[in-house]
């Protein structure tokens, strides 16, 4: 499988409690920062929890 890089695009202000805990188990911890993730089902089911937070480039 590939690479994802995975960008905090807008700010988790007045998100859910699981929003934000989502956005921290990726790894995210502030507006546009980015991490390199491995592509698997679990990772794609978190990125897809917070689409409308994130900018998702394959690496």
């Amino acid at each position: 499988m590939g690479s994802i890089k995975i960008t905090q695009v807008k700010s988790t202000i007045d998100r859910s409690k699981r929003q934000k805990a989502t956005m921290e188990a990726l790894g995210i911890r502030k507006l546009n920062g980015s991490v390199v993730k491995e592509v698997t089902p679990q990772i794609m089911g978190m990125v897809a929890k917070v689409m409308h937070l994130v900018n998702v480039q394959e690496v």
